[in-house]
């Protein structure tokens, strides 16, 4: 069950109202900026403290999504003594030219770490650049989830995905 004062203090920091696009394409009067949230100290602490809960079971490395679900990922990992990892959108063209940074995940169950999930696009394409290099995705882990019914990512019925909190909570 989670803390009933959470979502109010989240929404109370990072709820902004306007028209925004979101990655998803879609329009909205309202936006979650996360970055809000995850630069109080102690607001991301007691956000990564709800979603410990949430981890599948075997969980062996938590992968944040660049950029929001690095510091969550952090956190948690701080939190639990689980190892992280860090998934760009893409790989880079200098250095070691990794899409996932922050260790090998070949052949370790790994859980991808969002912050705000809509539709899930940008969790899809992290999995898959996950599944490359050898891991296998047990889940998914978000703060918020926005998106329409239960929590999904589009593409990957499959793919469980657990979220501390939804739209509604944050507008009530």
């Amino acid at each position: 069950m989670i803390d009933p004062s959470l979502p109010k203090a989240v929404a109370a920091i990072s709820l902004l109202e306007g028209e925004f696009r979101l990655r998803s394409g879609r329009m909205s009067s309202t936006y979650f900026d996360k970055y809000r949230f995850e630069a109080d100290p102690a607001l991301l602490k007691r956000v990564a403290a709800e979603m410990i809960p949430l981890l599948p079971e075997g969980s062996e490395i938590l992968a944040g999504l660049e950029l929001g679900g690095v510091p969550i990922a952090t956190a948690i990992s701080l939190a639990t003594g689980l190892p992280a990892a860090f998934v760009r959108k893409k790989a880079k063209d200098y250095g070691t030219c990794l899409a996932i940074e922050g260790g090998d995940v070949a052949g370790k169950h790994v859980v991808l770490i969002e912050d705000v999930i809509t539709t899930g696009g940008a969790v899809a394409d992290a999995a898959r650049l996950v599944e490359e290099a050898g891991a296998n995705v047990i889940g998914v882990v978000c703060a918020i989830w926005r998106g329409e019914g239960p929590p999904k990512v589009a593409g990957r019925p499959s793919l469980p995905v657990f979220a501390a909190m939804n739209e509604d909570d944050l507008l009530a």
